[in-house]
């Protein structure tokens, strides 16, 4: 196998940079190192140089995933392993992913134990993400914002239209590898403590992981989605007739209502089916 490209989103990382980058060379010798610099004012530029690595520059900060396209874009390796520039990920461990790889995976993700997150909440809510995304694909999903991955450069290129520019192209790109048959794989890692100020913003990016979660799941699999919601609303429509009939004895408008929701949630949802078979055709 060819050496990897390893790429590096950062935004003011430069004292992480300082220590991960000769620690990445050691690791990974030979392989393409790109910095995506996502308009940082600190001396990442300076790093860059001193360390012979390639930088590829935003003229303000366009986000993470903007980033993450901008150096897939670039990159020349057949693989690429992705990292966070914050120091959380040991070069160590890209081996381990590769190997994965070598056995016939298209990706590779590094899958955080429970003492690797930075809170109980965080904790709390990435299980939550990884049941309804694995709920979602059909697979289990160890680790859905996981941003230490290693895939082949052919594969994710595919869905780069697909990928947000803030914070969560892991879980677009893992739900989009499953759902489009890419074997995908878990190797075991601990995350080292972020050193610096995280620029994740909890509540407004969960809700952000969650509508990206939908959003794959019903350009991929819209009955997932549909389904649910129409029998929902067929048995509360069911229900509440059982109640009207034996209360009053008869039908009412709010029944009706309920049970043709549901009819025309379940069409609506055969018909996004059809379309994404469509979309599948074409490609």
């Amino acid at each position: 196998m060819s050496p990897p490209t390893l790429l590096l989103p950062a935004r003011n990382e430069a004292a992480n940079l300082a220590t991960l980058l000769p620690r990445l060379q050691q690791a990974c010798p030979g392989a393409e190192i790109l910095v995506i610099d996502d308009g940082s004012v600190d001396d990442t530029a300076a790093l860059c140089v001193q360390y012979r690595v390639q930088r590829l520059t935003h003229p303000y900060s366009m986000g993470n995933g903007a980033a993450i396209k901008t150096g897939a874009r670039q990159a020349t390796g057949e693989i690429l392993v992705f990292l966070d520039a914050d120091g959380q990920h040991d070069p160590a461990d890209i081996p381990r992913l590769l190997a994965k790889l070598d056995e016939g995976y298209d990706m590779a993700v590094g899958a955080r134990d429970h003492t690797s997150q930075a809170s109980l909440g965080r904790n709390l809510a990435n299980r939550i993400y990884n049941r309804i995304a694995s709920w979602m694909t059909n697979h289990r999903i160890a680790d859905l914002t996981s941003g230490f991955r290693a895939v082949r450069a052919d594969k994710f290129r595919e869905f780069l239209y697909l990928l947000p520019n803030g914070f969560s192209y892991p879980t677009t790109i893992t739900m989009a590898f499953f759902r489009a048959g890419y074997p995908v794989a878990y190797v075991p890692i601990t995350a080292a403590r972020r050193q610096g100020k995280s620029h994740l913003k909890p509540l407004q990016d969960g809700v952000r992981f969650l509508l990206i979660i939908f959003k794959i799941g019903t350009l991929y699999s819209p009955l997932k989605v549909f389904f649910p919601m129409s029998l929902f609303f067929f048995l509360s429509g069911l229900g509440y007739y059982l109640h009207t009939f034996i209360t009053a004895g008869r039908f009412t408008n709010m029944s009706a209502l309920l049970l043709s929701t549901s009819v025309l949630i379940f069409a609506l949802g055969l018909l996004s089916e059809q379309i994404t078979n469509l979309i599948y055709k074409s490609r």
